[in-house]
C-alpha cells in the first residue's frame, strides 16, 4: 500500500494526479468542498470540463480529466460520491479513484485527495482502493503509486494513525485470504500469523496436532482428520498495562473447504475464503495493539483444512469436543461450527468480559443478507453494541435473532447435540443457535457471519477489489475501541 500523509491546504499541490469528489444535483455535477484549488488551477475550467465528460455524481463513477498543461498535476480524477455524501460515501470514493489509478497504463506515483470530509475515512479510502495482489503474476511489476497526501484542514494526525492501523490489517487479512490453498494450508497460516504477531510484541501460542490431541480438542482433530496437511491453534494476545475490559476473539480457520465427504457441488473455486475470520480477528487483534487501546484482547484461532480422503471424518460421527461434550456429526460440510466450538470453549477459559466470533460460517447468510451485509447474532445488548460499531465505520452490519425454537431441533438422539437440524430453513440462524450452546452463561457473546461479505466475486466497487476484501476488521476494532 502507498505511504499516505497530511498535506496543508494551502500548500501549492504536487502530485502525479489529483482526485476531487463530485456529488449529484439537480443542477448537474457539483465539486465536493476541496475542489476549489483544484478548479483555480484549470482557470476555472473544471466543472464544464467534468460536464462535458458527462460525470453525474453517482457512486463507483470514474473520470479521469486530462490537464493538458495548465495544472503542475498531469490529470485530475473526479470521482462519484452521490447526492449527499457521509464518511462512508467518501471513503468508497476515494476507494474507487484510487483503484482506477493503481488499474492506469500511467502508472502515477503520487496522487494528492483535494477532498475536505473525515480525514480517516478519506486515509481508509485510499489505502483499500490502492490494495494489489500481485504476488503470483509471472511479469509481475511493483505498483508505482508510492504517495498519497490528503488535505487535513486541521490536526488529523490521530486520524491518520488509526486509519494506516487499519488499511495495514485489512490489507494482511486480503493478503492471506488471496494467498493459494496450495500455500497457505493450517502449518504455514500458522506460521504467518505468529510472525505477525511476534513482530508486533504480542504474546503467541501455536498447538500442533500433537498438542491438539493431548488438550483434546475433538472439533479440530476431526475437521482436520481427512487432510494431509494437519491443523492447529493460535492464539494472539495484546495485554495493556491497565486494562479496561478483556474481550475474547475467535476466528474460523479452515484454509479450503472442499465440504469434505459431503463434497461441494458449487463455489468451492473461492473456499480459499473459508479462513477470512480468522484472519479478520488476529489482524484486529494487531491493529488494537498498534493504536495501543487499553482493552486486552486474546485472539484464538482454530485451523484446518477440510477434506475428503480415508481418515476423514463422516456424517454420524460423534466427536469428543474440547470441554467433554459430544456432537454428532450432521454433514460434513458443516465443519467451521465444529473448530469454532473448540475455539470458543477455550477462548471462555481466559474468564472475558466479552466475546467476538467472526466466521464464514454459513451460505444462508448470503441468501438471507446478500454479499455485502455481515449477519450479527448473540447475546442481544452486546450484538446491537457490536452492530452499531460496525455501521458507524462504514461496514453493513445487521442484526438477527436465534429464535427460541431452533435450538431443540438440534437435539441429538446419540450425543449432545447435532450439527444441523432437519430443515433447510433459516440456515443462518441455525449457526448461531449451535454455537450458543458452547458459550458460557452470562457472557455477552456476538457471532458475525461473513460468508457473503469476506470474498467478492464481482466486479470491483469502491474500495473493494475483487478477491478478499478484510470484512469484518473495522467492525471488530470500533467494538473494542469504545470499550475503552
Amino acid at each position: 500500500m502507498p505511504r499516505i500523509s497530511l498535506a496543508d491546504p494551502s500548500a501549492p499541490i504536487t502530485a502525479d494526479a489529483v482526485v476531487v469528489a463530485v456529488r449529484t444535483d439537480g443542477g448537474g455535477p457539483r465539486l465536493v468542498a476541496g475542489g476549489e484549488i483544484v478548479d483555480k488551477a484549470l482557470n476555472g475550467t473544471l466543472a464544464g470540463a467534468l460536464r462535458a465528460a458527462g460525470a453525474t455524481g453517482k457512486p463507483d463513477e470514474v473520470l479521469a480529466v486530462p490537464t493538458l498543461g495548465l495544472a503542475d498535476f498531469g490529470v485530475v480524477i473526479a470521482t462519484g460520491v452521490g447526492a449527499d455524501p457521509d464518511a462512508e460515501a467518501l471513503r468508497r470514493g476515494i476507494g474507487a479513484a484510487l483503484r482506477h489509478v493503481a488499474e492506469s497504463p500511467a502508472r502515477a506515483r503520487s496522487v494528492h485527495v483535494a477532498v475536505d470530509g473525515d480525514v480517516g475515512a478519506l486515509a481508509e479510502g485510499a489505502a483499500l482502493g490502492a490494495y494489489t495482489f500481485t504476488a503470483y503474476k509471472s511479469e509481475h511489476r511493483p505498483p508505482a503509486l508510492r504517495t498519497v497526501t490528503v488535505r487535513a484542514a486541521n490536526d488529523g494526525r490521530d486520524a491518520l494513525k488509526r486509519a494506516a492501523a487499519i488499511s495495514d490489517a485489512i490489507g494482511f487479512v486480503r493478503d492471506l485470504v488471496n494467498t493459494p490453498p496450495n500455500d497457505l494450508y493450517p502449518a504455514t497460516f500458522a506460521q504467518r500469523v505468529e510472525e505477525r504477531a511476534t513482530a508486533a510484541k504480542l504474546r503467541v501460542e501455536v498447538l500442533d496436532e500433537k498438542a491438539l490431541r493431548r488438550a483434546g480438542f475433538g472439533g479440530i482433530l476431526g475437521v482436520g482428520a481427512g487432510s494431509a496437511r494437519p491443523p492447529r491453534l493460535v492464539r494472539i494476545t495484546h495485554r495493556p498495562a491497565k486494562p479496561r475490559a478483556r474481550v475474547a476473539l475467535v476466528g474460523k480457520g479452515i484454509t479450503f473447504d472442499s465440504g469434505g465427504l459431503n463434497i461441494k457441488t458449487s463455489n468451492m473455486g473461492w473456499m480459499k475464503s473459508d479462513m477470512g475470520g480468522g484472519a479478520a480477528v488476529v489482524a484486529a487483534t494487531v491493529a488494537l495493539a498498534a493504536l495501543r487501546v487499553p482493552v486486552e484482547v486474546t485472539a484464538t484461532v482454530p485451523m484446518a483444512e477440510n477434506m475428503p480422503s480415508g481418515s476423514a471424518y463422516r456424517p454420524s460421527d460423534v466427536l469428543d469436543m474440547y470441554g467433554g461434550r459430544r456432537v454428532e456429526v450432521s454433514d460434513t460440510d458443516a465443519e467451521g461450527r465444529l473448530i469454532l466450538a473448540d475455539g470458543i470453549s477455550r477462548a471462555a477459559e481466559d474468564d472475558p468480559d466479552y466475546l467476538i466470533e467472526a466466521s464464514t460460517l454459513t451460505g444462508a447468510q448470503t441468501i438471507a443478507l446478500g454479499n455485502r451485509v455481515i449477519g450479527a447474532m448473540g447475546e442481544p445488548d452486546w450484538r446491537d453494541r457490536v452492530t452499531a460499531a460496525g455501521n458507524a465505520v462504514g461496514e453493513a452490519v445487521w442484526a438477527m435473532p436465534i429464535p427460541d425454537e431452533v435450538r431443540p431441533a438440534l437435539d441429538s438422539p446419540v450425543a449432545d447435540i447435532a450439527t444441523l437440524t432437519g430443515e433447510k430453513w433459516g440456515g443462518m440462524l441455525v449457526g448461531g443457535a449451535f454455537l450458543r450452546d458452547f458459550v458460557p452463561d452470562g457472557l455477552p457473546w456476538v457471532h458475525l457471519d461473513i460468508a457473503g461479505p469476506a470474498f467478492n466475486n464481482g466486479d470491483p466497487h469502491g474500495y473493494t477489489p475483487k478477491g478478499a476484501t478484510g470484512a469484518g476488521v473495522r467492525t471488530i476494532v470500533a467494538a473494542v475501541e469504545r470499550l475503552a
